[in-house]
């Protein structure tokens, strides 16, 4: 069945009533202000777009309220742009934001709905929030500056210990976020700060999504902090979230798809002069697309313009979440490319470098790290150091680090391990990888 057929009939609705709400939907998005004209839908499109396979590509106006209206990419609902080489590179078609629940199938009934993990995304959930005496509810610069801090607050967690448990928190924190844009009064200066927390939480939100293995979460908060990005020119933000989109694709195996992010991220870079620490990013972000699709001559091209760009040193200008960016990191990325590429000679020297240059406090980025280099040791025939990385990797998830990326090494790193289960200690350590990860 597809995509648009099964949402509907998930739904309980009948085509008239989508097309009924999709025209209700395009007018008040237009007058918003979000489209540049009111598309027309009609029940002979509708079915068209349910039966084609894949389905006719919409126009930009009418892409934008289907992704309103089921509340994802429609590149999700089954439709393909045209294929253009020359158009440059591709990214979903963000989900609009809307402030208030609008008569979408998803957001029937959501006002007063709990918070829970099949809930609506924040910026679609309906506000009930309580009023002064006056009626207002007038925001301060310090409620702002409380939730900046714990937004802040969680990406540290995220760096030392993983990101499985971060998400429920970041979620409740966009919630109120929108909330306080939706109904509370301020002025034009702190409701710039508002949207851009907003943007913050939402691609930080993707990351940790990310990190807990909930891959279309983390889609559909990076179209809609990419989304944010576009409507507020906040290309910080789209360096930011392309580059988590990249890392994304990457782990997805869609490394051409990652390609085009870190390259569409590298132009956002330029729009604001971003420091070298974030172009290095970027460009180990794009050696990652190259490797994984095993194009050597641009990942090694990109590899040395990633150390070329790090190697320029710090500024003061460098966002906190290029941070992570340091010796260690790099390193691992290069070996992460290495061992994509086949190289596993090389990529396990590295792994190894790099885990000797780890920050013990970060037991996220040093698990990940043990984990790509145990896959690496047991791939280069090295099983006793393959051993010895996994097992220290598994001692950091035993220990309470919580990253589904790292699981899922040792995952691959059990699997590698079978053949050699009767090598010794090998045994029990698939045993405790059973016990752990599966």
């Amino acid at each position: 069945m597809r995509e648009l057929k099964r949402l509907r009939t998930r739904a309980n609705r009948t085509q008239e009533d989508v097309v009924r709400e999709l025209s209700a939907l395009a007018r008040r998005l237009r007058a918003e202000g979000r489209l540049s004209k009111t598309p027309t839908f009609t029940i002979r499109q509708y079915s068209k777009w349910e039966n084609s396979d894949p389905p006719p590509w919409p126009h930009p106006d009418s892409r934008a309220v289907l992704a309103a209206y089921w509340n994802c990419p429609v590149e999700e609902l089954g439709f393909r742009p045209p294929t253009d080489e020359e158009a440059g590179p591709a990214v979903l078609t963000p989900v609009p934001l809307v402030s208030q629940a609008s008569p979408g199938p998803l957001l029937v009934a959501a006002g007063s709905s709990p918070l829970t993990d099949e809930a609506p995304p924040p910026w679609l959930a309906e506000t009930t929030t309580g009023t002064n005496r006056s009626g207002e509810w007038r925001i301060s610069p310090e409620e702002v500056e409380l939730l900046s801090g714990a937004a802040d607050d969680n990406y540290a967690i995220d760096q030392q210990f993983g990101a499985n448990r971060l998400w429920r928190p970041t979620r409740a924190h966009l919630l109120w976020t929108h909330h306080m844009i939706d109904r509370g009064i301020y002025d034009e200066a702190l409701g710039q700060r508002l949207h851009a927390l907003a943007g913050k939480l939402t691609t930080s939100l993707g990351w940790f999504c990310y990190d807990a293995g909930l891959q279309t979460q983390a889609r559909q908060y990076f179209s809609e902090a990419l989304n944010a990005a576009n409507y507020t020119s906040d290309d910080v933000l789209a360096s930011r979230t392309l580059s988590n989109m990249a890392r994304q694709a990457v782990d997805l195996n869609k490394g051409r798809e990652a390609v085009r992010f870190a390259k569409l991220g590298q132009r956002h870079a330029e729009l604001w002069n971003a420091p070298s620490r974030v172009t290095a990013l970027l460009a180990i972000r794009e050696a990652q697309g190259h490797a994984r699709i095993g194009d050597v001559f641009n990942a090694e091209a990109a590899i040395r313009r990633a150390w070329q760009e790090w190697e320029r040193g710090d500024h003061e200008l460098d966002p906190d979440w290029a941070h992570f960016l340091n010796l260690a990191e790099l390193t691992c990325l290069e070996g992460m490319c290495r061992l994509d590429l086949g190289q596993v000679a090389r990529a396990q020297e590295l792994l190894a470098r790099s885990e000797t240059l780890q920050d013990v406090a970060h037991s996220r980025n040093r698990g990940m790290c043990l984990g790509r280099l145990a896959v690496a040791a047991v791939q280069n025939g090295d099983i006793d150091h393959g051993l010895a990385a996994a097992t220290q990797a598994l001692q950091l998830v035993e220990s309470g680090m919580s990253s589904t990326r790292t699981t899922a090494q040792l995952t691959i790193v059990h699997d590698g391990l079978i053949p050699h289960r009767r090598a010794r200690g090998v045994g029990d350590l698939l045993e405790q990888i059973r016990t752990h990860v599966a």
